[in-house]
């Protein structure tokens, strides 16, 4: 497994030039918890030079609770998959191999950016691959994420920390949905789960993570 610590100590300098730079690093199938602090080492120590990063990536399998997490919605039985108590918003979500991930760390105050308008922005961004691929996803009024006939396809969870924001955007493309099936996704008991692969997208996870990625650089970049 990818130490996240390290590649992002090697790939990431700690500061850039001033101004609006976006750049995307591909980090592979990465640890949770490593990637996680690296996230928050990233946040604390940012100035106002430090150039703004998405991290595409995968997990191997792991559950994380958000701040609002409820012991109700952790998984039931024993599947052996961690549990990361982390300071995101939301409830439980569930990551895993097959798993598009694209982590934000982005000063939202130099970009004018609002927590809702990023949200707006990350839900946008797997909309319109999907609309790429003639499938019609939608948002619902008060459940943050991406839904396709009902069934959720994207999750979504931000933490913002002087301005700037880490976490972000998980999209399902071929995956083992069934460790959804131990908990109550997002908080919400019996909530359907989909993925890329049943809707017919026949593209690894490497490639729909970029693909999501390049979509959401052109997006911020618009708002600026």
């Amino acid at each position: 497994m990818n130490s996240v610590a390290a590649t992002v100590i090697r790939e990431g300098p700690a500061s850039l030039p001033s101004g609006t730079a976006l750049h995307v690093r591909e980090l592979g199938r990465v640890d949770y918890r490593p990637t996680f602090e690296a996230m928050r080492r990233f946040a604390s120590t940012r100035t106002p030079e430090t150039a703004d990063e998405l991290w595409v990536l995968e997990h191997p399998p792991v559950y994380t609770l958000g701040l609002a997490g409820r012991d109700a919605h952790l998984p039931r039985g024993d599947n052996a998959i961690p549990v990361e108590r982390i300071d995101r918003g939301g409830q439980i979500t569930y990551h895993g191999p097959g798993q598009a991930i694209v982590y934000v760390l982005v000063d939202l105050a130099r970009r004018g950016l609002k927590v809702r308008g990023l949200v707006h922005l990350l839900e946008q961004t797997a909309i319109d691959f999907l609309a790429a691929h003639a499938i019609r996803a939608e948002r619902l009024s008060g459940a943050p994420g991406v839904y396709v006939d009902g069934a959720k396809i994207a999750a979504l969870g931000l933490r913002v920390q002087r301005g700037a924001s880490y976490h972000g955007l998980s999209f399902n493309v071929d995956m083992d949905l069934s460790p959804f099936d131990a908990i109550d996704p997002c908080g919400m008991p019996g909530l359907p789960v989909t993925q890329a692969s049943a809707l017919g997208i026949n593209t690894s996870t490497n490639e729909v993570g970029r693909q999501l990625a390049a979509r959401l650089a052109e997006l911020i970049e618009a708002h600026d």
